[in-house]
């Protein structure tokens, strides 16, 4: 069952939806690369880059801003890799409590291990990670172990009392001095990390202190996609970044030190501002001045000059503010998040004119879950249409949905019958008898891979398979929290999924399949 997607501006939004292109990324590459190699020249020794956000694939960013390529980030670095090197920078605290990445799924400590494959399968020399905020953190000690059994250079940093506000207690002996000092061969030092708050910048001025105090002339600068400097405070996509860190409490602001240097209004966030009269500090300490007259002079942010439709680039920055709301609010169910973050992103969506009704596939799925009392699950196709799937005794709501839309994508007549008898009838016998699973519902993935066999004989079943590539970018939303098997497919499908802060059954236990 499909249903027509109202206007936007009927839904109180206006714009175009987010599958549509509102940013230049051949510009923005032009133009960052020669930012950044104009930042290098600057500094004739080495230069630490400390690299925001996530470098090969930047979901964010593509959400965001409809048009930017994931991997735009690394394609630049390869141009340098020569002369660079990457450093991994992981917060203690975050192994400590298992902290999962939003948009891959997994835990901080495994991406940074996924992060430095990626990075050596490129070319790059990709040998060191730092502990950052270390404190001899049980979980942390055995990460440290690990990473020293597979050949890694590990270093730990450690919490600073007064940090960021007492610059001499930080830029001294009781400070950045008791760090472990970060051994580089090459000059441009890339630092990462798996996500925010992992003390990216708190590593590079450490290792600027350290420098310093073994006679090597270094510096420092920032490529961050987000905040957007050169749009205003309350633009969409600088919200959207407000909940994209939500649980870090970070805060766009305007920067006073811009402000006062050039008298011209741009935008950064707390903690660059609050961390700038150190970068300054030490700044001096090493060359007598700073290059830098603002935290925002730090950067070598482009992304503002490449946008070409600010109406998508606002719907689609809008509609990443509703699915933060949602994840936020079923990791709060989950016991996994905190009410404080919730409370933000509702001021958020205050701030941006919307309700979680502007996601124009809720209304439709809750007033099919309401009637059928089932879980139900619906995805907005490119062309606006909405497709539902409810659950049933043969398979969960995931699965009747991905396959009603391949259908109607395919020009397939919804009596036919996609998946033989024949192939669903092994797969339940196999899932129920083999491995001793009480749940005879077929799900997601399971669903699909009995698809995928049905195509090698079937040219319904192909037509509908080869349509998966379709609903990449699309929306869904699910009247229930989904199992971890179906939410891993939309992620791997590249579905935008939100869902209901409620479990399907009453069961205390809540597993990978409900």
């Amino acid at each position: 069952m499909f249903f027509y997607r109202r206007s936007h501006k009927e839904n109180g939004m206006n714009g175009t939806p987010s599958v549509k292109s509102g940013f230049d990324n051949e510009k923005y590459l032009v133009l960052q690369s020669e930012n950044i190699r104009e930042r290098i020249s600057k500094f004739g020794g080495k230069l630490y880059l400390e690299l925001g956000g996530k470098i090969f694939d930047d979901l964010h960013a593509s959400r965001v801003l409809p048009g930017f390529e994931p991997d735009s980030k690394i394609k630049m670095l390869t141009q340098l890799k020569d002369n660079a090197e990457i450093v991994a920078v992981i917060n203690s605290w975050d192994i400590e409590k298992s902290k999962v990445c939003g948009d891959t799924g997994v835990t901080y400590d495994l991406e940074v291990l996924r992060l430095i494959d990626a990075f050596r399968a490129r070319g790059f020399l990709a040998n060191s990670v730092v502990l950052t905020q270390y404190d001899s953190q049980n979980a942390a000690d055995k990460f440290r172990d690990r990473l020293l059994s597979l050949g890694l250079n590990v270093y730990r940093h450690h919490l600073i009392p007064g940090y960021p506000s007492d610059v001499q207690q930080i830029a001294g002996e009781n400070g950045f001095g008791k760090n472990e000092y970060v051994r580089t061969e090459r000059s441009l030092v890339v630092i990462t990390s798996p996500g925010s708050g992992s003390g990216k910048m708190a590593a590079c001025l450490s290792q600027l202190y350290h420098d310093h105090k073994n006679g090597v002339g270094s510096g420092y600068a920032k490529y961050e996609t987000f905040p957007v400097w050169d749009l205003p405070l309350k633009h969409p996509v600088n919200l959207a970044y407000e909940a994209a860190t939500a649980d870090l409490n970070d805060v766009n602001m305007i920067d006073p030190f811009h402000l006062e240097a050039y008298g011209k209004t741009a935008i950064n966030y707390n903690r660059d501002i609050e961390i700038f009269p150190v970068l300054n500090a030490i700044m001096e300490k090493i060359s007598g001045s700073s290059p830098y007259r603002s935290p925002t002079d730090m950067g070598v942010n482009t992304a503002g000059r490449c946008i070409i439709d600010g109406e998508i680039v606002k719907y689609a920055s809008k509609q990443e503010i509703i699915r933060r709301y949602y994840a936020s609010r079923c990791s709060v169910k989950e016991g996994r998040g905190n009410k404080s973050s919730v409370f933000k992103l509702e001021m958020l969506m205050k701030q941006a004119g919307i309700t979680p009704e502007n996601r124009n596939v809720v209304a439709p799925v809750m007033k099919m879950a309401g009637e059928s009392k089932r879980h139900v699950i619906g995805i907005e196709l490119r062309d606006g249409r909405i497709i539902t799937g409810k659950a049933s005794p043969l398979m969960c709501a995931s699965a009747a949905m991905l396959l009603n839309a391949l259908k109607i994508l395919g020009r397939i007549d919804d009596s036919i019958p996609l998946i033989s008898p024949s192939v669903i009838g092994p797969v339940r016998e196999m899932k129920t008898e083999y491995f001793s699973n009480g749940c005879q519902r077929l799900y997601a993935d399971e669903i699909l891979i009995a698809l995928s066999v049905s195509a090698a004989t079937s040219p319904v079943a192909d037509v509908a398979f080869r349509k998966l590539p379709e609903l990449r970018g699309c929306e869904a939303h699910s009247s229930v929290i989904l199992p971890t098997a179906d939410e891993s497919v939309f992620r791997k499908l590249g579905v935008n999924v939100t869902c209901e802060p409620q479990y399907q059954t009453s069961d205390l236990y809540q597993g990978t399949e409900t």
